[in-house]
């Protein structure tokens, strides 16, 4: 026998002696009540059942436990596929006698595929780890759960040991390669502009705290705790059925105002922000709405932080961003703006959010739009380019190369502009492919770049515009620019 064959040979031999050893020491364990609970466990992950279930309870609390809830429902349908799929047919190996665990352990119906690898070890390592991924807190509760599937495979005799290792090791690569086609949201405020003195205004003396009731949130106990805290301040509600705007200059012409505060989501703080930059005001965001995306990464969502800057007269710098639509006045926007289909795929994320998380909504959505999309013709900054859809974004977003999922600054007077080119050979279908492999970065039809103002010139008819997840217009001529540090917001540095 050559050398490298002996070697072989000695190696499985070792292998095959260990794993014996190792299951001859669990069967013999005394019988506990433990043996009834681990076969239920071994059970109930059969066709990842378990796992399912525990990614709805975990989807269900909302907030990062559903993000983690679809990464691990990913990562156990991946490592379903690759250890039941794949390595099964390609590595086959015969499973323990059933005589090499108690008869009181053993499963009525033994499973009848190889034993290498333990799929049920794969798919409890991949979601535990997916989980951890997003949620260490939630990872921790699931890590001992899926320790005890994994395990239960050996106790009960279905798997040798090196199969439930191999196994687990698998899972928990497939779970690591999620990162690279979905990145991490980043749960940290954006690093913004420096400090600036405003108004002191304790107890929110000069302080119009404007209220959206159609903000989205329910939650009375927002607006309660604020009037207790800012006694002073002048709270105005807003009327939906009537000008938003109109109001608002009507409640800072009520009092003499310092600054402006407002008590909503993403499209309150918007409009609320245009209006205390055009009245020279400082703003105070109390987020209280359906999406507080600006807010999360400006940093203020704390009640008792944005009170107390108050208090102090403390402020930051934030930048914001501008899009004039065939030279009519300009539009803010705090977060993003896009064109082609992209705002169609808003349209469909919000629909489908509430059911399949954020996340899941946009991929979907945005296969579901590139499907029946139309290239858009347009000149960008004068250079002629067929696109399927064009994302500006209020700061720079991250990853760079993937979906963005976070924005890491919010003070370098940034546009981050994205767009989909589709004057590539099957662009469509290569956009897919270099997102499933994280490949973006190097692709050919992905076009990241970061700039202080871009020109958009559509040839043919208006496009819609999305600001801020909303349609205000169309049009065939649009600027974006970067106006940094042009908003001062009520944060302690």
């Amino acid at each position: 026998m050559p050398r490298l064959g002996r070697v072989k040979h000695s190696a499985s031999t070792l292998l095959d002696s260990l794993d014996r050893r190792l299951l001859a020491r669990s069967a013999h364990i005394r019988p506990t009540g433990v043996d009834r609970s681990l076969l239920i466990a071994s059970k109930l992950a059969n066709h990842s059942v378990l796992w399912m279930g525990v990614a709805a309870g975990l989807a269900a609390t909302g907030g990062t436990n559903r993000r983690a809830a679809v990464r691990g429902a990913l990562a156990v349908a991946g490592a379903s596929a690759l250890a039941n799929g794949v390595a099964k047919p390609v590595f086959p190996r015969r499973r323990p006698p059933p005589d090499s665990v108690p008869f009181v352990r053993r499963l009525v119906r033994r499973p009848e595929s190889s034993s290498f690898p333990s799929g049920h070890a794969a798919t409890a390592a991949a979601f535990a780890t997916a989980v951890a991924i997003e949620s260490p807190k939630a990872g921790l509760v699931v890590a001992p759960v899926a320790a005890a599937v994994a395990y239960s495979r050996v106790h009960i005799g279905v798997h040798w040991p090196s199969d439930v290792v191999v196994g687990a090791a698998l899972g928990v690569g497939v779970a690591l390669a999620t990162r690279r086609w979905w990145a991490v949201r980043i749960e940290e405020p954006a690093s913004i502009g420096g400090s600036v003195e405003v108004a002191a205004l304790p107890q929110g003396r000069g302080l119009v705290v404007l209220l959206n009731a159609g903000a989205g949130s329910d939650d009375d106990s927002l607006t309660t705790e604020l009037r207790e805290r800012l006694p002073a301040a002048t709270f105005v509600e807003l009327d939906t059925e009537r000008d938003i705007i109109e109001q608002i200059h009507a409640g800072i012409d009520s009092t003499d105002a310092e600054a402006l505060g407002i008590v909503g989501g993403d499209g309150s703080v918007l409009a609320a922000a245009g209006i205390a930059i055009e009245r020279g005001l400082p703003l105070a965001v109390f987020p209280g709405g359906t999406l507080n995306h600006f807010a999360r990464d400006v940093g203020v969502t704390d009640v008792a932080a944005t009170t107390e800057a108050l208090e102090a007269g403390s402020a930051v710098l934030i930048d914001i961003a501008e899009v004039h639509v065939d030279g009519h006045t300009a539009e803010l926007f705090l977060n993003t703006s896009s064109l082609g289909g992209y705002p169609d795929s808003v349209r469909l994320r919000e629909k489908w959010a509430p059911r399949f998380g954020k996340w899941p909504a946009a991929a979907v959505a945005m296969v579901r739009v590139l499907a029946s999309a139309q290239p858009l013709y347009a000149r960008i900054d004068g250079t002629e380019h067929a696109i399927w859809m064009l994302f500006v974004g209020n700061g720079r977003y991250s990853p760079v190369d993937k979906v963005p999922m976070s924005r890491p600054d919010l003070h370098k007077g940034a546009l981050d502009v994205r767009y989909i080119r589709a004057d590539t050979r099957l662009s469509r279908l290569r956009l897919v492919v270099d997102a499933l492999a994280g490949t973006l970065g190097n692709s050919k039809v992905y076009v990241q770049q970061f700039v202080s103002k871009i020109d958009i010139e559509i040839d043919g008819a208006e496009v819609a515009l999305a600001t801020d997840g909303e349609v205000p217009r169309a049009g065939r001529t649009f600027r974006f620019a970067s106006r940094p540090g042009a908003l001062r917001v009520y944060r302690t540095p």
